[in-house]
């Protein structure tokens, strides 16, 4: 079995709102899975951390 990981470091650490929607968007593919999310406000940045079947596809 392949799998894939996806780390993306995003401009938005003090929303937590707008961080939420983000990683509800990305639970959202079918065959992904959040593994971590991680802000920091000082910062203003929050990683995400995603793995998952290299043929999973977003809802369209």
């Amino acid at each position: 079995m392949k799998l894939v990981e996806c780390v993306p470091n995003i401009s938005e650490g003090r929303n937590p709102e707008s961080i939420s929607r983000i990683a509800d968007s990305a639970s959202a593919v079918t065959g992904m899975a959040i593994l971590d999310v991680d802000s920091n406000a000082d910062a203003n940045r929050s990683v995400i951390t995603l793995a998952g079947s290299p043929e999973a596809d977003a809802p369209r």
